[in-house]
């Protein structure tokens, strides 16, 4: 018997009690003993029980609460704390609470009893091998994906989404635009929608242009120290290398150390037009543009750039036949947060606007459940490009 023809009354039937007993032992409702409730729960678990979710949907009573499943790596980065509060101010403002879902608690066919405690579920970068996520998915509940699950799972009933190759797209335009002729990329591994488009980015980037971009996958967690190693070994082997955009959250520090080790000076790379001209770029068919003997530092969000003009010149290089083994060296991160905003030099980085990106999760979730938004809506969720000192060019 497959989890496909597995009913209701079969459960029943196994477990020597009523149709309506098993559906109350499921979703934790009605006067069920403990023992018989646990019974059930067991026989439908070993049967390959699963609900379906459309009819729970109908029928179930409302907890008060929503779950929220975050990668395994979340304790330790800022970026996933930021987003969660995000995710509870927005649901508590709908009356929800918000369950965090520890990962070993919803493994191994837990998730049943997971769907039975909330009213949806809010699941985070899933990965492909997060044995959790095929059964939260499948749960009987509202599900909301925070970037899109790869794997082969039942579809979530909606998800938000960042356009995460234009935003290293605009990371790797803008380190060239400043002088980068060989730019490397510390690329996340992992099998996350986030992972994968920075991956594929870097190298589609690069064949696009015609340029030599260096990848080196790291962990999706990379701590400072793994970037700074990370970081060493890809210099001195390929010294060419101009300007490195590092993507874990939290690790670019580690990039910074690493040039000091090597003696490259961070962020003195520039390039600039001859005869006064103006210089530009356009990112989602927004310009922004510099005039030679100034810098530019600016914001651009989902595409559209704004910036303030220092009026200094700034040394730049003369052409790749007079670069010394020691040239400057241009350091980005595709995460921004309190370590670029707090590193010497602070480090150009792509805010992801974690806070307010759990709150959009969470707000698509309770727009569903309270019936304002069709399921199988997806909403996007804009990114904005933070200039510093890391690569641009001192005043």
């Amino acid at each position: 018997m497959t989890s496909r023809t597995v009913t209701l009354l079969d459960v029943a039937r196994v477990a020597g009690v009523s149709k309506s007993t098993v559906s109350d032992a499921l979703q934790g409702s009605g006067r069920v003993a403990e023992a018989t409730r646990e019974r059930v729960r067991a026989v439908a678990e070993e049967l390959g029980y699963r609900p379906n979710s459309a009819a729970r949907r109908l029928r179930r009573s409302s907890t008060g609460a929503i779950g929220l499943h975050l990668p395994q790596t979340a304790t330790r980065l800022d970026y996933y704390m930021n987003l969660a509060f995000g995710a509870v101010a927005r649901a508590q403002e709908e009356g929800l609470d918000v369950v965090l879902l520890a990962p070993a608690g919803v493994a191994g066919g837990e998730s049943g009893r997971v769907a039975s405690r909330v009213d949806g579920l809010l699941v985070i970068d899933p990965e492909v091998g997060d044995s959790a996520v095929p059964g939260l998915l499948d749960a009987g509940v509202p599900v909301v994906t925070g970037e899109r699950y790869l794997g082969p799972a039942a579809a979530p009933s909606g998800a938000v989404i960042c356009d995460n190759a234009a935003s290293l797209t605009a990371l790797l335009d803008h380190v060239t635009e400043r002088g980068a002729r060989h730019p490397a990329v510390l690329a996340p591994a992992g099998t996350s929608a986030w992972a994968t488009a920075l991956r594929a980015t870097a190298a589609s980037w690069g064949q696009e242009h015609g340029v030599a971009v260096a990848l080196r996958t790291v962990p999706f967690a990379a701590t400072p120290q793994e970037a700074e190693e990370t970081t060493l070994a890809l210099l001195r082997t390929d010294p060419a290398v101009d300007a490195v955009i590092c993507a874990p959250d939290g690790a670019a520090p580690g990039v910074l150390r690493a040039a000091a080790t090597a003696g490259r000076t961070v962020g003195t790379v520039s390039v600039r037009t001859a005869g006064g001209a103006t210089s530009g770029r356009t990112i989602g068919g927004a310009t922004s543009g510099r005039t030679a003997g100034s810098t530019t530092s600016g914001r651009t969000i989902g595409g559209t750039t704004s910036g303030h003009t220092a009026g200094s010149t700034t040394p730049g290089r003369t052409g790749e036949a007079g670069t010394h083994p020691r040239t400057p060296l241009l350091v980005a991160s595709c995460v921004d947060g309190t370590a670029t905003r707090s590193a010497e030099p602070p480090v150009t980085a792509v805010d992801l606007r974690p806070a307010a990106y759990g709150r959009a999760c969470a707000e698509l979730l309770c727009d569903i459940l309270a019936g304002r938004t069709a399921f199988d809506t997806v909403r996007r969720h804009a990114w904005a490009l933070e200039t510093r000192a890391s690569t641009t060019p001192p005043c």
